[in-house]
């Protein structure tokens, strides 16, 4: 038997090994532009991801499909972290997760060496929460074949826009995902790059605008809505792999205090809650950002935590002037 991570295909009585070795993720669906293309009608064109995180752990994550994604025949709804020996089906398609044992890898090159010196580093990084709102209330209400859509293509759009404006999807907690920016500061300063800070920002007003789009596609007993905590702060990250373009993790009091921070959303009636050092960090936050001040509890902090909080319109239209100036400092 293969001692590398692999998929075990069956397809009339057939078994074909596909590694799960390059790289961090895999699509699988009828379409050419999958790296798993189903030789299966029933298969949706993009119908599933099959994602590494961190910890090493495989999660499969539905896009919406049609015909739905099962594991050990239970319809996935929300990522779910994949064993092995699990039997995955996508629509007629059944496969089996084959996973043993991690072993240590021998890196040759030079430059593979020189990354695994960066393997745990300390660097300022912005992490972002966002949950789907009242997650409960969808599943209740909602026939679990329209729920696996309406979900699925969440995450895989939500996957699609924070690695488009420069992060990763470093982990999925049930109905939230958290992402995380590893900055760059203006030299000689501990100021995060104005640019960098705008992308989070930017991040986050595409997946309300994508959220807020699934109102429309979907009929839902209710408005799906999403919340989201922000931090920036120092912490430990983890590289995972080798390579120009290496997986981050990241561990440390900044980490908690996003999780903190959305949750206390709910408890002050905010769509975002920002810590300190973000709103400090952002620029023109203090002229451009109406964002309230708030003193807020965070469970597991003996002392009162102050964060800037507001909506998503809010933060809208702060996009929009922020790059109204920046052109026209440009143009001058």
């Amino acid at each position: 038997m293969e001692s590398f991570p692999h998929l075990l295909l069956h397809d009339d009585g057939n078994e074909l090994t596909v590694p799960l070795t390059q790289g961090t993720s895999w699509t699988l669906g009828r379409g050419d532009d999958n790296t798993i293309v189903l030789q299966d009608k029933w298969a949706s064109r993009n119908h599933a991801i099959i994602q590494i995180m961190e910890s090493g752990s495989f999660y499969l994550i539905d896009l919406g499909s049609l015909n739905g994604s099962f594991v050990n025949g239970r319809r996935v709804t929300i990522p779910i972290v994949l064993q092995n020996g699990d039997r995955i089906t996508l629509g007629t398609a059944d496969m089996d997760l084959v996973c043993p044992e991690p072993t240590p890898v021998v890196l040759s090159s030079a430059k593979q060496q020189r990354s695994t010196v960066m393997l745990h580093t300390r660097r300022l990084i912005t992490v972002v929460v966002i949950d789907i709102r009242n997650f409960t209330g969808l599943t209740r209400q909602l026939e679990e074949h329209v729920l696996s859509q309406v979900i699925g293509t969440w995450f895989g759009k939500a996957g699609e826009i924070i690695r488009h404006y420069g992060s990763g999807v470093d982990k999925y907690i049930g109905d939230a995902v958290m992402a995380v920016w590893v900055h760059n500061t203006v030299r000689g300063t501990d100021k995060v790059v104005p640019q960098e800070m705008l992308k989070v920002f930017q991040a986050l007003n595409a997946l309300y605008l994508m959220s807020d789009e699934l109102n429309e596609k979907f009929d839902l007993p209710f408005r799906l809505r999403i919340g989201a905590g922000v931090n920036t702060g120092n912490a430990i990250i983890g590289q995972m792999g080798a390579g120009d373009r290496p997986e981050y993790t990241a561990l440390g009091d900044t980490v908690n205090a996003a999780f903190r921070l959305e949750t206390a959303t709910k408890e002050i009636g905010a769509d975002i809650a920002l810590g300190e050092t973000t709103y400090e960090q952002s620029p023109h936050a203090g002229v451009l950002l109406p964002f309230q001040q708030h003193t807020v509890n965070l469970k597991g902090y003996d002392a009162p935590t102050v964060t800037y909080a507001g909506t998503f319109a809010e933060l809208a239209a702060f996009l929009e002037k922020v790059t109204t100036k920046i052109d026209a400092i440009e143009t001058e």
